[in-house]
C-alpha cells in the first residue's frame, strides 16, 4: 500500500530531469524510492514460493493419509497415468497387460487409472480392453480417476511450440490427477515426463515410466538442422535459416528440460532398441533404464489356421489413424503397384489393401475422411477398404485371410502391429527405420523374416516380389517370421515389466 502511494505521488517529469542531470543526490533519492521496494519484493518472492510449495505438499500428504481407510491402511496405491486409456492402440495393450501383471503379482495394491475418457464408464473401458485385446482384469482393485482437462495435452491447442505447450499442459493435467488422488507409486505409461517432478516432490511418490517414444530425439534435431520438412518441421521453417536457428535453440533448451524431468523417475522402461538409444542419449541414466518389449499376443496368433486357398491377395495394415503412421504412403504404394501391373489387369484386380485402425477423437476421424478422399483421387476406391475400431474376433479373421502385412511409419518406436502380423503368418513389409529395422525384421538372405522399404516405389516392388514369388520361398519367410516373435510375447513382457518395477515396490515395503 505504501509503495502504491509513493508511485502515485511521484513527479515523473522531475524524476527524468533529476536522473539525467549531474545531481547525484537527487538520482540516489529517486532510485531508492523506485527500486528498494522492488528489491524487497524480488527477495521475498522465492520465500513465498517455498512457503506455498511446503503448504501444498503438506496438504497433499495429509490428503493421501485421509484417502486410506482403516481397512486398507496397508494397501499401496499405484496411480497409472494414461489419459487415453480407451483408445485401443498398442500403448493401451501395454497398459492393460501391465495392470494384469501387477494384479497377478501383488495382493495388497489398489490400482488407480488416471484417464481423460470422461464420456465412458469404467465398465465400458474394461469391456473394451476385453473385446479389443482379449485381456480380462479383476475389477475389484481397479478404480478410475477421470480428468476433465485432457484438452490441455492435445496438439491442436498449440499450433506453435507444440512440444512445450503439450508438456506444460501435461503438468496441468498431472496436477489435476495429483489433487484428486495422490498415489504412493506413480507409473506413467504414455511418456508425459513433465508430470514426474510433480508427483515426486509434491506427493513423495515413487516414479516409474514406460516410454514408447521420446518427446524429442536427435533424429528430430537432425531434421531441423538439415532443414528437412516433416510433420514436426513445417516447410516455411525449413526454408528459413533464421527460423531454423531459432527452432534449434528451442529444441536444445527443451531437451535439457526433458532430461531433468526424465531423471526424476526411479525406474525407466523403454520399448525398443531405438527408443533405448535415444533415452540413454538424452536422459543418460543407464542404471535405471530397462528395455521391455511391448506385449504382443503371439501365442494365439501363431496358432491361427490360415486360409490360403482363395485367389484374393489381401494386404493388411493395422494401426491407429495418426499422422505419424503415414497412411498416405500406403495409398501411394498401391498407386505405384498398379503402374507396375499395368500389363496384368487380372492380377491387379485380385489385390486389395485393407487398412484397419482405431480413431481416438474428431481429428482422427477427419484424418480418416481425408484418406478416403485420397483413395478416390488416386482411383483406388475399389482396391482399398478402411475398417475402424474393428472387434478383436473380426481382426483375427482378417489375419487368417491376409497374405501381406504393410506398415509405413518412419522411425516407428517398436511396432506391435508388425509383430502381430508376422505371428499370424503374414509376410511383413515395414519401414527401414526405428524398431522394425533394429528389433523385428531381418531382411538379409538366409535369415529373412520380412521386407523393409522406404518410399512408395520400393514398397510396391516388394509387394510385387511377394506376389510373384514361389510358394516355397514365401513359406520360408513366413515360418522364419513366426519363429522370431516369441521374444515379444505377453509372458516375456510381464516378466521384464515386473522386474523393472520391483524397485518401486521394495521401497514401499511390499517385498
Amino acid at each position: 500500500m505504501y509503495f502504491a502511494e509513493v508511485l502515485a505521488n511521484v513527479d515523473w517529469y522531475q524524476l527524468i530531469d533529476s536522473v539525467t542531470n549531474k545531481n547525484n543526490t537527487n538520482r540516489r533519492k529517486y532510485l531508492n524510492i523506485m527500486f528498494i521496494p522492488l528489491f524487497w519484493t524480488v527477495l521475498a518472492l522465492p520465500i513465498i514460493v517455498f512457503i506455498l510449495f511446503i503448504s501444498l505438499r503438506q496438504w497433499l500428504l495429509s490428503r493421501k493419509q485421509k484417502l486410506r481407510s482403516s481397512a486398507d491402511k496397508n494397501v499401496v496405491h499405484v496411480g497409472i497415468f494414461h489419459p487415453y486409456c480407451n483408445a485401443g492402440g498398442g500403448g493401451e495393450r501395454v497398459l492393460w497387460c501391465a495392470i494384469r501383471a501387477l494384479q497377478n503379482k501383488y495382493d495388497n495394491i489398489k490400482l488407480i487409472i488416471y484417464t481423460g475418457d470422461i464420456e465412458t464408464s469404467p465398465n465400458a473401458i474394461l469391456q473394451k480392453a476385453k473385446n479389443v485385446f482379449n485381456i480380462s482384469l479383476d475389477n475389484d482393485n481397479i478404480s478410475f480417476v477421470f480428468l476433465k482437462h485432457r484438452h490441455w495435452i492435445e496438439a491442436k491447442k498449440y499450433p506453435h511450440f507444440t512440444l512445450l505447450g503439450q508438456s506444460i499442459g501435461s503438468m496441468l493435467l498431472g496436477f489435476e490427477a495429483l489433487c484428486k488422488f495422490p498415489p504412493d507409486i506413480f507409473i506413467d505409461t504414455m511418456g508425459y515426463a513433465f508430470t514426474y517432478p510433480l508427483f515426486r516432490f509434491l506427493a513423495k511418490s515413487k516414479i516409474g515410466c514406460y516410454v514408447h517414444y521420446p518427446i524429442i530425439s536427435t533424429d528430430m534435431l537432425r531434421k531441423v538442422q538439415f532443414r528437412q520438412s516433416a510433420h514436426n518441421n513445417k516447410a516455411y521453417v525449413a526454408r528459413n535459416p533464421f527460423l531454423t536457428w531459432m527452432k534449434l535453440v528451442y529444441y536444445r533448451l527443451f531437451s535439457k528440460m526433458y532430461q531433468w524431468t526424465g531423471r526424476c523417475s526411479d525406474t525407466i522402461m523403454v520399448n525398443s532398441t531405438w527408443t533405448e538409444n535415444h533415452i540413454l542419449e538424452i536422459w543418460d541414466v543407464p542404471f535405471k533404464t530397462h528395455r521391455v518389449y511391448p506385449p504382443c499376443e503371439v501365442k494365439r496368433l501363431k496358432q491361427l489356421e490360415r486360409e490360403d486357398n482363395n485367389d484374393d491377395i489381401i494386404i493388411l495394415s493395422v494401426g491407429q489413424f495418426r499422422p505419424e503412421k503415414d497412411h498416405p504412403l500406403q495409398l501411394q504404394a498401391m498407386y505405384e503397384l498398379r503402374t507396375l501391373l499395368a500389363h496384368d489387369e487380372a492380377l491387379w484386380n485380385k489385390i486389395q489393401l485393407i487398412i484397419v485402425g482405431s480413431c481416438r477423437n474428431e481429428e482422427d476421424y477427419e484424418r480418416l475422411k481425408n484418406m478416403e478422399d485420397l483413395s478416390k483421387h488416386l482411383s483406388l476406391e475399389r482396391s482399398v477398404q478402411f475398417k475402424v475400431n474393428v472387434p478383436y474376433d473380426d481382426l483375427l479373421k482378417l489375419f487368417q485371410r491376409s497374405k501381406i502385412g504393410l506398415h509405413t511409419m518412419w522411425n516407428e518406436h517398436f511396432g506391435i502391429g508388425i509383430v502381430e502380423c508376422m505371428a499370424a503368418g503374414l509376410i511383413m513389409i515395414a519401414h527401414r527405420s526405428g524398431g522394425p529395422l533394429l528389433d523385428i525384421i531381418e531382411a538379409s538372405e538366409g535369415s529373412q523374416n520380412g521386407y523393409l522399404a522406404i518410399d512408395a516405389v520400393e514398397y510396391a516392388e516388394n509387394i510385387l516380389h511377394i506376389v510373384v514369388n514361389s510358394s516355397e520361398n514365401n513359406a520360408n519367410v513366413r515360418q522364419a517370421a513366426r519363429s522370431s516373435v516369441e521374444r515379444f510375447s505377453e509372458k516375456e513382457f510381464e516378466t521384464n515389466f515386473l522386474r523393472a518395477v520391483s524397485v518401486l515396490f521394495s521401497k514401499s515395503n511390499l517385498e
